[in-house]
């Protein structure tokens, strides 16, 4: 029961973009905030194609509210992966924001989080082939890693990371739901993914409970650790 009740908000996933913060988030990060570089950093127009990845690739996602360090599959997922890391590289999620906090409203200590670029169209690089579950073989469990999309093959430079666990987010080709790509898990910071899901959201509709962020928590910076 508690499932079906929260596949409204799976289904909806892609197109939770939501419209850029008009100001900076402010809450439990501050300090880490003074370290953020006082000049954008430069963004090429065509951004390079990392080469040469390991089979897991380790990001860390700095945040107001503290860090997450995240482990990628390159040999299941590797153009999820690629395209990650590829957004990384060229600093396109730097001063991005987690902007979206859907929990389960039966069980709100589980849910997922949402961050990434919010379809800016100055930080989209080219759409990405889906890379399904049924392929991968990784499913989104607890501290899963994902990409939104709004259809197949659309996905660019928004994210996802499970609380719980969510099968409805995975390949269903039996109903014809081809899910969303699960590409990697949180190996630290598990706690402030938590925080970012409790944060108080606003935009409730039709008896939903509200998912926006009132006060998005801003990524500071995503970089690889080696």
């Amino acid at each position: 029961m508690i499932r079906a009740a929260f596949c409204f908000a799976i289904l909806a996933l892609a197109a939770c973009g939501g419209p850029p913060p008009a100001g900076n988030a402010t809450g439990a990060g501050n300090a880490a905030a003074a370290t953020e570089p006082s000049i954008p950093p430069r963004r090429a127009y065509d951004a390079p194609v990392p080469k040469h990845l390991p089979a897991i690739v380790r990001m860390r996602i700095e945040t107001e509210a503290g860090t997450i360090v995240v482990a990628l599959d390159h040999v299941r997922a590797p153009v999820t992966t690629t395209n990650f890391v590829r957004y990384a590289d060229d600093h396109r999620f730097d001063g991005t924001y987690f902007y979206r906090a859907a929990r389960n409203r039966f069980a709100p200590e589980q849910g997922f989080i949402q961050g990434g670029i919010a379809h800016s169209i100055k930080l989209m690089l080219p759409p990405i082939a889906l890379e399904p579950t049924t392929r991968t073989g990784l499913r989104h469990v607890d501290g899963t890693i994902s990409m939104a999309h709004a259809s197949p093959d659309t996905t660019m430079g928004d994210f996802v990371i499970c609380v719980g666990l969510h099968p409805g987010l995975d390949a269903h080709p039996e109903k014809g739901e081809l899910g969303y790509p699960a590409f990697g898990h949180v190996v630290e910071g598990m706690d402030v993914v938590r925080h970012i899901l409790a944060a108080p959201t606003a935009g409730a509709a039709a008896g939903r409970p509200g998912e926006q962020i009132l006060k998005p928590v801003r990524i500071l910076r995503v970089t690889r650790t080696g």
